[in-house]
């Protein structure tokens, strides 16, 4: 038993890594009854939510980033969205709120909304490996945003400041209520067609999150995943992701910020430019002096003194060269010619013509050459081979 014994602190750690390790303690929604809802200066609220059986104390830090209402009151009936907490510390066991809405509001629609974050998440949608990076100079963005609302004229106008000169197409959408998905996604899709826009814009300003509500709208961030050039989800709210954040290839907080993120100050870039033409100024500079300084070094040097010299050196000796080979090449030349001769002689005395110059001759029957007498017989035809020419004759006897 003495194995088992712990202390507190220990044995506090222990329940804590027990908690974060449950599945089910993590992003769950819980509903029910609040009861001792305080609200602090640091920016934290604690309360405890109730049914009839049970309770259980819930903590959310820093509410107002997450946009929980400020307004609640004993008794509310409401639906949370958090995680298990184990204080070690007090060893207080707590619900970590990360979202709190009133009974028959939007608290169903942002329980489905968490369930498809979480399949999206499982099927790759917000993986980084599918992020397409933003172009650095871009000349021309498309701009999808209600027409009449205040982030328009704050993205035109943001631009215009950064860069008098790009060029903006807008295609005006409802961005909340009725047939506002439908206008959303035609405007990415357009846009998204004309081969001059370098990155596409669509959010809206700030705004309930019944309002931004479309952006949570699968149709839509499904538009965002599929848009071939690069998309910032700019829709006008500090706290959470909404879908369209998580699947845009970048995230702005407000339709300003995402002008800051995508669209350079002209005068930074002009001025990068002057630096960089002072560098490359001093560095040709640099190298011209370098090589004049090389050239004069070696315009003192022996070789480059000598230069006349060596060439008028290699100019004797290439002459010797020619008479050495010209001479040579006639000694070889007479040579050939002598053994051509002799082979000349050879060939005559080996002429069989001049045999029979000497008296000799060649005798024939039937194309052979007779060199006995016994191939011939009485009256055979013969062909003599004369000097000076032929013979043709019938033997008339045989002598032996």
């Amino acid at each position: 038993m003495k194995d088992r014994i712990y202390n507190v602190s220990e044995f506090n750690k222990i329940v804590k890594e027990y908690v974060d390790e449950i599945p089910e303690f993590h992003n769950f929604f819980l509903k029910g009854e609040l009861s001792g809802i305080t609200y602090y200066k640091s920016g934290h609220l604690y309360f405890t939510l109730k049914d009839r059986k049970s309770q259980i104390k819930c903590v959310a830090f820093n509410y107002k980033l997450k946009r929980i209402p400020e307004d609640l009151k004993e008794g509310d009936n409401v639906t949370l969205f958090g995680d298990v907490g184990f204080y070690e510390v007090r060893g207080d066991f707590q619900i970590l709120v990360r979202h709190i809405e009133k009974e028959n509001s939007i608290g169903e629609l942002y329980r489905k909304l968490e369930e498809l974050k979480l399949r999206m998440e499982e099927e790759g949608y917000f993986s980084p490996l599918n992020k397409k990076p933003l172009p650095k100079y871009p000349t021309t963005i498309g701009i999808v945003t209600s027409s009449i609302g205040a982030g328009l004229y704050d993205i035109i106008t943001t631009a215009r400041k950064r860069m008098d000169n790009i060029n903006i197409y807008v295609y005006p959408a409802k961005v909340q209520g009725e047939g506002s998905v439908e206008e959303i996604i035609k405007g990415i899709e357009t846009l998204d067609k004309i081969p001059e826009i370098d990155l596409i814009i669509a959010g809206r300003g700030g705004g309930s999150i019944e309002d931004l509500w479309s952006f949570n709208e699968k149709k839509v961030a499904l538009a965002f995943f599929n848009c071939k050039k690069p998309i910032i989800s700019a829709v006008g709210h500090e706290t959470d992701f909404l879908l369209t954040d998580l699947v845009a290839d970048v995230r702005a907080a407000t339709p300003t910020q995402s002008i800051e993120i995508s669209v350079p100050v002209k005068k930074e870039i002009l001025s990068l430019l002057d630096d960089d033409k002072r560098y490359l100024t001093t560095l040709i500079n640099e190298k011209i002096k370098k090589s004049k300084l090389i050239l004069e070094n070696k315009s003192q040097s022996y070789i480059f003194k000598n230069f006349n010299k060596k060439i008028e050196k290699a100019k004797e000796d290439l002459f010797e060269r020619e008479l050495f080979l010209e001479k040579n090449l006639k000694l070889i030349l007479e040579r050939k010619n002598q053994n051509l001769k002799l082979q000349i002689e050879k060939l005559i005395a080996l002429n069989p013509l001049n045999i029979l110059a000497r008296g000799f001759s060649i005798v024939k029957s039937n194309d052979k050459i007779i060199k006995s007498s016994k191939e011939i017989e009485k009256d055979d035809e013969l062909f003599i081979k004369l000097y000076d020419g032929s013979l043709k004759a019938t033997v008339k006897e045989i002598k032996k």
